[in-house]
């Protein structure tokens, strides 16, 4: 649980900026360097800390990532200069990233031993399910509760705090800790063995998380300025459609064999990114629903087994810095690209922007597609 409502720190804003824009009077590309700076506290956690918990225990880490997401919604709740969303959402970063290293591995390990492949699967439900209902409690909350920029940073902080007192009541599950902790960076590596697998599943994960973040970031702009759709609940919605698909397709294709999970999900990813570029241009619902639920679904696809793909390969003692390595590509995609958005819109127009983005991801996700393709055949040719 307290997985869960620390990701859902993370995604409360999303339905808040076009509040945040009128009453402060930033541009678009401010406000897409605002939702950017989450993924910079997210990518310094990962590789400063990615292996403290390892020597310190899981419980201090938690602690430390409770406490860095108390202080963002404390942030928030006084927000009133730009640099102080800033400083907000850079301490939600610091708190996903230290989370989803060690909240992953103590859900695991807490689990019985009959649930330990389970024990994975929670943790990505109270992850991605976490950052899905964050935009959309807080959507619902923006649209028909009193106080729209502080009530939700209240009642989560309120429920960080709680969550706090769990951790420090809960047992801590490494149970052979060193005397003496050595706490070193997470260094990326990407060994010559796995680069082209690596180059592939990074090209469709950059695919997947730009479509991500075009959606996390400038949802309610698409539906309220494209689509003529004012609503909050319904801007907060769209992110919890696309993140509940992806979180749905990564358990349903768990047990699936990688290579077809990978070509199909690049084929989705690519159709639900025309889906959403035929949205934008018509200014349809209906579509972008559609477009929403198709691109999330070939995202969770993309990423779970792109990331399989990657550790197949790669030797036991590389995998911490090849993973490392993919996940700085992937919040990387999540944030730059977006920002690219939000500068284009400025000048072209969110219309032309947005479609041309679309298409753009959809190009990716099939170039990536026809490496695989080129993969696979190589493969099938090589001896042995």
């Amino acid at each position: 649980m307290t997985f869960a409502v620390v990701m859902l720190g993370a995604t409360m804003p999303t339905p808040m900026y076009a509040l945040y824009q009128h009453e402060l009077g930033f541009s678009a590309t401010v406000q897409t360097v605002i939702f950017a700076v989450y993924a910079v506290g997210v990518l310094a956690a990962l590789l400063v800390t990615g292996r403290w918990s390892d020597q310190l225990g899981r419980r201090p880490m938690l602690l430390a990532g409770v406490a860095l997401s108390l202080a963002s919604s404390l942030v928030f709740l006084v927000a009133g200069p730009v640099w102080v969303l800033l400083v907000g959402r850079l301490l939600s970063g610091f708190s996903a990233g230290i989370f989803a290293g060690a909240a992953t591995a103590a859900v695991i390990e807490a689990a019985p031993e009959s649930w330990r492949e389970r024990g994975a699967a929670v943790a990505t439900v109270a992850n991605i399910g976490g950052l899905g209902l964050g935009a959309a409690l807080a959507g619902v909350a923006v649209e028909y509760l009193p106080a729209p920029l502080h009530l939700s940073f209240a009642v989560h902080a309120v429920a960080v705090a709680l969550c706090g007192l769990l951790v420090l009541g809960a047992p801590e599950t490494v149970t052979d800790l060193p005397a003496r902790p050595v706490l070193r960076p997470q260094r990326p590596e990407v060994p010559p063995a796995v680069r082209a697998v690596f180059g592939v599943a990074a090209t469709a994960g950059v695919a997947g998380f730009a479509v991500l973040g075009l959606f996390t970031a400038l949802s309610p702009r698409i539906v309220s300025e494209l689509i003529g759709n004012p609503s909050h609940a319904v801007a907060g919605a769209m992110s919890l459609l696309l993140l509940g698909a992806s979180v749905l397709a990564q358990l349903a294709v768990r047990t699936a064999p990688t290579g077809r999970i990978l070509h199909l999900g690049c084929v989705l990813l690519a159709a639900g990114a025309a889906l959403v570029a035929v949205s934008v241009a018509r200014g349809s619902m209906v579509e972008l629903v559609v477009g929403a639920v198709v691109a999330g679904v070939g995202q969770g696809m993309t990423f779970s087994k792109g990331l399989a793909a990657v550790n197949a390969r790669v030797a036991a003692h590389q995998r911490a810095g090849t993973t490392s390595s993919y996940f700085v590509v992937l919040y990387v995609a999540i944030s730059l690209p977006v920002v690219g958005l939000g500068a284009a819109s400025q000048a072209w127009g969110l219309r032309t922007a947005g479609i041309v983005f679309c298409v753009a991801v959809a190009v990716l996700a099939l170039l990536a597609l026809a490496a695989l393709l080129v993969l696979d055949r190589r493969d099938a040719r090589s001896p042995g």
